[in-house]
C-alpha cells in the first residue's frame, strides 16, 4: 500500500499489509533478510563478516535545521533482530533487562506497533526460558511485570494504555500464554556426568567466581550447604568487589590496617554508594558507531562508513584516529527514543 506523504519532497513510505497489521515495506524486507540468513545457519566462525547479515539500525542523535527526524522503537528492535538475540546466550541479560523497564506502566504509553513487538519478544523469553532453562530468575522477575501490565490494562479509563479495545484483547491473549508457559517450567536436574556437585570444591570455586552478580551468588548459596560455605568465602567477595569498582573507590571502605576485611560488607556498601557500572553486566551490549550513528552488535559488527570509503579512513587517520565504537547500555538505549 503506497502512502504519499504531504511533504512533496518525499515519496512517502510503503506499507505492507501482514498478519500482525502494517508494517513498513523496508522494515519487513531486513527482518526477512535476517530470517533466511538464520535459516542457512551463518555462523560468525564459518562465514565471512562482509557478506553475513548484520543486523544495524541507524538513528538520530540530535535534531537540527538541516536534519529533523525521529527514532522508532519497534523499528529499531526489529532491524536489531531482538527476538533473534534472545536465544543468543551473550545477550539474553541484556534483552532482559530492556524489556523490565519497558513492561509494567511504561508500556501502556507506547505506540500500538511497540506494544505488539515488546510482547512478541517476551513470548520469544518465555519460549526460550522454558526450553533451554536459563536465568530463570530474570524471567520471573518479567513476569511481575506482566501482571503489573495486565492491571493497568483491566483499570484503564480515559487517558489510559493506548491502543484499541481489540489490540489490548490481543495482548491478553498473548500474556495468556506467556503465564501458561511459565506455570508449567520445571527445572529439572541435567542428565550429564559429572553433575555439579560430583566435582572437585576447586572446581566448584571457580565456577562461582565467574558470577558477576551477587543475586547469583545468594541463590547459589541457599542450595545446598556445601554451595553456601563457598559463597561464604572472603575470595568470593573480594573478586566480585574487584569486579565491579576500582581501586580508588575500594580504598574508601577498607579499614587503615586492612585487617578482619569483611568484603561481603565492603561490596554492598560501594554498591549502595556508587551503584553497579551496567558496561559489567552484560557479556555483550549494542554499541554506537560515533561515525554512521549506527546502533549494532560489536560481536556481528555493522557496515561502518569508515571501512567503505578509503578517503573517509584517511581523513579520521590524521584526525588522530579511529575512535572506538561507544557501548549502549538498555537504560541509554531508551533514551534514544521519545517515551
Amino acid at each position: 500500500m503506497p502512502f504519499i506523504s504531504k511533504d512533496w519532497r518525499s515519496p512517502g513510505e510503503a506499507w505492507v499489509k501482514t498478519e500482525e497489521g502494517w508494517e513498513k515495506k523496508k522494515v519487513l524486507e531486513n527482518c526477512k533478510s535476517l530470517q533466511k540468513a538464520l535459516r542457512n545457519d551463518i555462523s560468525e566462525e564459518e562465514s565471512d563478516t562482509d557478506t553475513a547479515i548484520q543486523p544495524h539500525c541507524h538513528i538520530t542523535i540530535k535534531c537540527t535545521k538541516e536534519i529533523a527526524g525521529f527514532n522508532e522503537l519497534d523499528e529499531a528492535v526489529k532491524r536489531l533482530d531482538f527476538r533473534s538475540a534472545v536465544r543468543d546466550v551473550r545477550r539474553f541479560n541484556y534483552i532482559c533487562a530492556l524489556l523490565e523497564l519497558l513492561i509494567g506502566q511504561q508500556m501502556t504509553a507506547l505506540s500500538g506497533c511497540s506494544q505488539k513487538v515488546l510482547l512478541a519478544m517476551l513470548e520469544e523469553v518465555a519460549s526460550h526460558a522454558t526450553k533451554s532453562q536459563h536465568n530463570p530468575r530474570g524471567f520471573r522477575q518479567l513476569l511481575s511485570n506482566l501482571s503489573a501490565l495486565r492491571a493497568a490494562e483491566r483499570d484503564a479509563c480515559w487517558g489510559g494504555p493506548l491502543g484499541s479495545q481489540l489490540l489490548w484483547d490481543q495482548h491478553a491473549t498473548k500474556i495468556e500464554r506467556i503465564l501458561n508457559m511459565a506455570a508449567k517450567m520445571q527445572i529439572c536436574e541435567p542428565n550429564t556426568q559429572p553433575q555439579l556437585m560430583q566435582l572437585p570444591e576447586e572446581c566448584i570455586r571457580e565456577i562461582i567466581l565467574r558470577l558477576s552478580d551477587h543475586k547469583d551468588l545468594l541463590a547459589s548459596a541457599e542450595s545446598c550447604e556445601r554451595m553456601a560455605a563457598i559463597v561464604g568465602e572472603q575470595r568470593i567477595w573480594r573478586e566480585l568487589t574487584k569486579f565491579h569498582f576500582v581501586p580508588q573507590q575500594i580504598n574508601l571502605f577498607l579499614p587503615k590496617d586492612n585487617s578482619n576485611v569483611n568484603w561481603k560488607e565492603v561490596y554492598h556498601s560501594l554498591k549502595k554508594t556508587f551503584g553497579i557500572n551496567e558496561e559489567r553486566q552484560y557479556a555483550e551490549m549494542l554499541s554506537l558507531c560515533r561515525y554512521c550513528r549506527c546502533l549494532f552488535w560489536r560481536s556481528l559488527g555493522h557496515p561502518c562508513i569508515a571501512d567503505q570509503c578509503p578517503e573517509f579512513r584517511a581523513r579520521i587517520q590524521e584526525a588522530g584516529g579511529i575512535s572506538a565504537p561507544a557501548p549502549v547500555p538498555p537504560s541509554a538505549f531508551l533514551k534514544f527514543f521519545s517515551l
